[in-house]
C-alpha cells in the first residue's frame, strides 16, 4: 500500500480542515504527486461514501461529534507534538527519540516509521496552533483530548526537564482544546515531584476530608479509565493505562499519609 493510501485510509474527520491541509502538504513533500495521479493524496485511501459523509458533515452543524478514529488521534498527536518540541526554539534529540519510541510502542515498527516520517515533514511547517486545536476540540471527545495532553507532557519531559517555554505552549494548547485548568493541573502533576502532587492529580486541596479524598479518587478513576478511549484502538491504551495508574498511586499515597 502506498504511503498516501495508508494515511488516507486511517483518517476520519481530520481528512478536512487545517489538519487535513497540514497532512496533505506534509505528504506532498514526501511523495511526488505525479506518481499518485495528481489527486489530493489524503483522499486516495478512502471510499466515496466516506468522502460524501465528511463533506456533508463539514457543511452542516451536528450536535454529536463523529467518533475519533485511531488515525485522527495519530495525526492530531504528531502535529501538536511538533509544536511542543519546537517550543524552546530547538528540537532536542531525546524528545525526537521519545516520539519515535512512543510511535513504535503504539503502532509497531512499520507504522511507526511511516508516522515518524510524516512527523518530521510536519515539524518543518509553521503550524496554525489555534486553528488546529479548535478543529480537535470540535471533533474529538474530551477523554481523547486529555490523552493528547498527557502525551505532550511526556514529550516535554523526555529530556529530563520541562522548560518554561514548553509549559507555556502546552498550557496554551490545553486552553484551545477546551481542557479545564483543573484537568490541566492534574495531568501536569503526573510529570512533577512535589509534596502536593497527589492532591493535584485527584483535583482536590490538602484541606479535603478523607471522605472527599475517596470521592475524588472514584471520580478521577472514572475520568481516566482506559475504557474511555477504547474507541481509539488498543494502540493507544498504554498511555491511558499510565494515567489511570497515576491516579491509583496518588490515592494510595494519601491513604498511607492519612492512615485510612
Amino acid at each position: 500500500m502506498s504511503f498516501a493510501k495508508w494515511v488516507g485510509g486511517a483518517l476520519g474527520w481530520s481528512f478536512g480542515g487545517p489538519i487535513g491541509a497540514i497532512i496533505g502538504l506534509a505528504i506532498g513533500s514526501i511523495i511526488d504527486s505525479s506518481t499518485q495521479g495528481g489527486g489530493f493524496l489524503l483522499g486516495d485511501g478512502n471510499s466515496q461514501q466516506q468522502r460524501r459523509t465528511r463533506q456533508s458533515t463539514s457543511r452542516t452543524q451536528t450536535r454529536t461529534r463523529p467518533q475519533t478514529q485511531s488515525g485522527d488521534f495519530e495525526v492530531s498527536l504528531l502535529i501538536l507534538a511538533s509544536v511542543v518540541i519546537k517550543a524552546d526554539g530547538k528540537q532536542d534529540q531525546s524528545e525526537l527519540d521519545f516520539v519515535r519510541n512512543q510511535f513504535v510502542s503504539m503502532y509497531g515498527k512499520e507504522r511507526a516509521n511511516r508516522a515518524f516520517k510524516l512527523f518530521k515533514s510536519v515539524s518543518k511547517q509553521q503550524i496554525p496552533v489555534r486553528k488546529v486545536c479548535l478543529q480537535i476540540r470540535e471533533m474529538m471527545d474530551h477523554s481523547s483530548r486529555l490523552q493528547l495532553l498527557h502525551f505532550l507532557f511526556g514529550i516535554a519531559k523526555a529530556d529530563g526537564m520541562v522548560t518554561d517555554d514548553e509549559v507555556s505552549q502546552i498550557y496554551m494548547i490545553s486552553g484551545y482544546l477546551g481542557i479545564s485548568s483543573r484537568d490541566y493541573a492534574s495531568i501536569k502533576a503526573m510529570f512533577y515531584n512535589s509534596s502536593d502532587n497527589a492532591y493535584k492529580i485527584l483535583e482536590i486541596t490538602k484541606e479535603a476530608t478523607d471522605d472527599e479524598v475517596k470521592k475524588a479518587y472514584r471520580k478521577m478513576a472514572k475520568k481516566y479509565h482506559p475504557d474511555k478511549v477504547i474507541h481509539l484502538g488498543k494502540e493507544h491504551q498504554a498511555g491511558a493505562e499510565e494515567k489511570f495508574r497515576q491516579v491509583q498511586k496518588a490515592y494510595e499515597q494519601l491513604q498511607k499519609e492519612r492512615k485510612f
